[in-house]
């Protein structure tokens, strides 16, 4: 079964220095029919402006993924870290047993555009902890990069999952297998694509659920997140 969700239909906020769209309930949003999917809980496509950011607040036991489009995303937490994360890197944190951190954006002229992802762990209680790779942009170039999974993944989540990320124009194309039983998620942040002959605008996602294969196909300058997720 595929499930079409546009762009449109998603929740938005606006607090002036931050505009987000949430694809599932997330603060003041709710929407009984979209609560998560899988064990994909939060999908936050942010633009904060510049100067401003997210104040010190605390999380537990979640895996925590950030995506950088454009821009810089400055994240300082309870472990030590200061970190500024650039177009191409993915950031994992593992809240675990609990961690306070914060977001901004440094930069005096530019929005920072970025995606903010929850899922929810398979361990709970462990200690907390920080990483933060770049993805070449040829590992995602008429392909599938592998940015985050238990094992395998650029960066290691502790969670039943993998996050994909890919580039698609022209003829380039792919196919990704799913066991039996498992969900995808598809969220298309730019461009035109089809995901099993279905087509998706910039902001469009696909829920599917106990499909055999997910097909990517007919991209036009499209950029994509791709998750494989326990049911």
């Amino acid at each position: 079964m595929l499930t079409i969700r546009k762009s449109q239909d998603r929740g938005y906020a606006d607090h002036g220095w931050l505009k987000s769209f949430h694809s599932f309930s997330f603060a003041n949003y709710y929407n009984p029919e979209f609560m998560g999917w899988g064990n994909l809980r939060v999908i936050n496509e942010d633009r904060i402006a510049p100067g401003t950011g997210f104040g010190t607040h605390g999380h537990r036991d979640m895996e925590i993924i950030s995506y950088v489009l454009s821009g810089n995303l400055a994240h300082k937490d309870s472990m030590g870290n200061i970190k500024g994360i650039p177009p191409g890197d993915v950031q994992r944190m593992s809240a675990g047993s609990g961690v306070q951190h914060s977001e901004f954006n440094h930069a005096p002229n530019e929005t920072t555009h970025f995606f903010q992802i929850w899922i929810e762990p398979n361990v709970r209680g462990i200690p907390a902890s920080y990483e933060q790779q770049q993805v070449p942009p040829a590992s995602k170039r008429g392909a599938l990069s592998r940015i985050a999974a238990p094992e395998g993944g650029v960066v290691k989540i502790h969670a039943d999952a993998a996050l994909y990320a890919g580039l698609f124009d022209g003829d380039e194309a792919t196919t990704l297998a799913m066991a039996l039983g498992r969900k995808a998620y598809v969220h298309l942040i730019r461009g035109a694509l089809q995901v099993n002959g279905v087509a998706l605008a910039a902001g469009d996602a696909a829920l599917l659920d106990n499909e055999a294969t997910l097909h990517l196909t007919h991209g036009q300058d499209a950029e994509v997140l791709v998750f494989d997720l326990a049911p």
